[in-house]
């Protein structure tokens, strides 16, 4: 049974029984960011069938499959079987979100032959999610770096004031529509846009992020959208 993590372009094959630690220290070692663990991730092989689990206290991870018919919010102290041939990682330290793919050779899902659609037009298992034109700019303007990056690197999140002069929009208004946009998604079942009070907005325009790239609320395609929006 053979799991490879490829991150940056270089693929990194597992070895069955023995543990692989992904952080900023470990045998993935992610990027020196301070606000990355030392330890977040791990993978093991586990009665013959890898896990990927949450070993840290504070950060949590996104997982989805290329065409977006899972996502899956993984907390500290979670695990998930990797069961898909193909899954996508994604997770958010300080500013910088990062991404990495596992592809797994004897995958125990397989998809149905006789279904090559996605299951809704947005791919997403919670529920068709439909944007106004102002939700998808404020989606792809802190997106838009991820999406240029096409995945398997790192990118930047912008700040909400960064965003809001993308949009040529004033800070009020782009935070404003953001509460309104978490708010909707929060009540379609989407986990880690709402948090206790004083919770740092930057973990929740993160989730965001992580959460429409996985279910491909908006891909590299929109970019042209926000380009056509934003134009002076």
């Amino acid at each position: 049974m053979g799991l490879t993590l490829e991150f940056i372009g270089e693929q990194t094959e597992l070895t069955p029984n023995v543990t692989f630690v992904i952080g900023r220290e470990g045998d993935l070692v992610v990027d020196d960011n301070p606000f990355l663990h030392r330890q977040f991730l791990t993978l093991s092989d586990e009665s013959g069938v890898w896990v990927l689990s949450n070993v840290g206290d504070r950060l949590a991870a996104t997982i989805s499959d290329p065409e977006g018919r899972l996502e899956a919010f993984l907390g500290p102290g979670a695990a998930l079987p990797i069961v898909f041939a193909e899954t996508m990682v994604r997770f958010t330290a300080g500013p910088t979100t990062y991404e990495f793919t596992l592809r797994n050779d004897e995958p125990a899902f397989k998809a149905n032959p006789l279904r090559d659609e996605p299951l809704d037009d947005t791919g997403t298992t919670i529920g068709r999610v439909e944007l106004t034109p102002d939700q998808l700019l404020l989606i792809l303007a802190l997106a838009e770096s991820g999406l240029q990056t096409g995945g398997g690197a790192s990118a930047v999140l912008p700040t909400s004031a960064q965003a809001a002069r993308r949009l040529g929009w004033t800070t009020t208004k782009f935070n404003r529509k953001l509460d309104n946009e978490c708010d909707k998604l929060s009540k379609l079942g989407v986990r880690g846009l709402q948090g206790d009070a004083g919770r740092l907005a930057s973990n929740r325009r993160a989730r965001l992020v992580e959460y429409a790239l996985a279910v491909r609320l908006v891909t590299r395609d929109d970019l042209a959208t926000l380009d056509a929006a934003t134009v002076t």
